[in-house]
């Protein structure tokens, strides 16, 4: 291969990273579309040292939390997403504390200072904010109810704006906050039993 060729292919390679594209074993398919878990593996996730995360029938949950005193423990993306649709399943028990963070601008400390949340939280004392809403962002347009159940989280980021629909129902539409621009996404293990699987993410 010629200096030249190799020039040209480590700068696409850089520019897949840095727009969103797929990273190296992410292959998207033909519309778009990428998994990020599939149920087999965490190749494409890493761990924040506080939990082990285990697979079992195809869903990934937190178990053996090695830091009594961490409020959560999470699963960190290994790519950073600028724009992008994002699917995700989940179950939680009635008292789950959990969310899909995205935008994460600190892996090592994802929170609503350093991402955006799609909050999961059937008993936050103010629901205007719990479950389908974007806590200090978006309040959820309705109030679903996601415990002991299978779910479906639809996230969209495009620029500034959000949309979020649950279970097929749009709990944010439109809402718009620009402090964060890209990073990771992170699922949050919290209080409860928290489990995800089949997690898929399109980069616009």
């Amino acid at each position: 291969m010629t200096p030249w060729a190799t020039l040209v292919l480590c700068f696409f390679g850089i520019a897949a990273v840095q727009t969103g594209g797929p990273a190296v074993g992410q292959a998207a398919g033909p519309d778009g579309w990428i998994t990020l878990f599939d149920g087999r593996n965490l190749d494409q996730w890493q761990g924040d040292g506080t939990a082990t995360f285990k697979i079992t029938d195809g869903a990934v949950e937190a178990v053996d939390k090695k830091d009594p005193k961490a409020v959560a423990s999470y699963l960190v993306s290994k790519q950073s997403f600028k724009d992008f649709e994002l699917r995700a399943e989940f179950w939680v028990s009635d008292d789950a504390n959990s969310g899909i963070y995205f935008r994460v601008t600190d892996p090592a400390s994802p929170s609503g200072k350093t991402a955006y949340e799609a909050n999961i939280f059937d008993t936050r004392p103010d629901p205007t904010y719990g479950t389908g809403a974007i806590p200090d962002i978006a309040k959820a347009a309705t109030v679903l109810k996601t415990g002991g159940k299978w779910n479906t989280y639809e996230v969209t980021a495009k620029g500034p704006k959000f949309t979020l629909v649950l279970n097929g129902v749009k709990t944010v539409d439109g809402a718009e906050d620009a402090k964060f621009s890209a990073g990771p996404i992170a699922l949050q293990f919290g209080k409860g039993t928290v489990k995800f699987r089949k997690i898929e993410i399109k980069p616009l």
